[in-house]
């Protein structure tokens, strides 16, 4: 049954792509708006897939890699529709959605896979390690998008070139509120992930910190999202200077993510 709903979550996220993309291509708020819709649906059906996976296992939905870039996807695309409520970005969708999509593409190469669990990623600390470390990883995607957007509706209309395709982007004060919001609510995320992966560091390896290479890493990003989050904070940083910083930062947490185990040995090879 749990396959079943990732089928069809599968399906709506690349409908809704499709029609994210033909909105822009036409210029027709209408596909967009319906899109949006699709991605609710998508996003409502992936949550059944990950409580039906979870009950069904009986262990933490992001224990792998597969069940990690689901997760991932479940959460940009929650996020997203949050602000899709309160600010005028359903263009933004057109990021979100392909993305969502394409980690989907991946994940579904586990699905129906039996998994053994290794003792040493066993237990509730892990579990609450990977959840909000994933969580606050996905809450800096979608502003590492948001500031992405921001540096090209903000270079457009410097040029004053291309207007018609800038009115269809969202205004940079939305966009701006979107890549604040997502750090504010992603670095506490982040921050009590890294705290629970230390505590299941010491008990496994004997101590929290081993200066593997991925830890190493996530950390410079870390710091770099508290810079970013105090310039905001205490001396009121906008628009391209914070967009710029968290594309940034993202890109180095990306690295930690996805990059760290192609170049070095690391620990977190599970």
């Amino acid at each position: 049954m749990d396959i079943l709903f990732f089928k069809i979550a599968f399906l709506a996220y690349f409908l809704s792509t499709i029609g994210y993309i033909a909105s822009i291509l036409v210029r027709r708020v209408v596909i967009a708006k319906t899109s949006t819709w699709i991605l609710f649906s998508a996003f409502a059906i992936h949550t059944i897939y990950i409580t039906f996976r979870w009950v069904k296992t009986g262990y933490n939905p992001v224990t792998n890699l597969h069940e990690s870039l689901s997760f991932i996807a479940w959460v940009i695309s929650g996020s997203y529709l949050a602000f899709q409520m309160k600010t005028k970005t359903r263009i933004l969708g057109s990021f979100v959605s392909p993305l969502a999509f394409m980690l989907m593409i991946v994940a579904s190469a586990g699905l129906g896979k039996v998994v053994s669990i290794p003792v040493i990623l066993q237990g509730w600390w892990v579990a609450i390690h990977t959840i909000l470390s994933l969580a606050g990883e996905s809450l800096f995607a979608l502003a590492c998008m948001a500031g992405i957007m921001y540096l090209i509706q903000d270079n457009l209309i410097k040029k004053k070139k291309s207007y018609r395709f800038s009115r269809l982007l969202p205004p940079l004060g939305d966009l701006d509120r979107i890549n604040h919001i997502c750090v504010l609510w992603g670095f506490p995320l982040l921050t009590l992930g890294i705290i629970a992966g230390s505590i299941w560091a010491r008990t496994v390896w004997g101590s929290r910190w081993q200066c593997d290479p991925k830890q190493v890493c996530t950390v410079i990003s870390w710091f770099l999202y508290a810079f970013l989050l105090h310039q905001r904070l205490a001396i009121g940083w906008k628009g391209k200077k914070a967009a710029v910083l968290s594309i940034f930062a993202f890109v180095i947490l990306l690295f930690a993510v996805v990059g760290v185990e192609t170049f070095f040995v690391t620990m977190h090879s599970f």
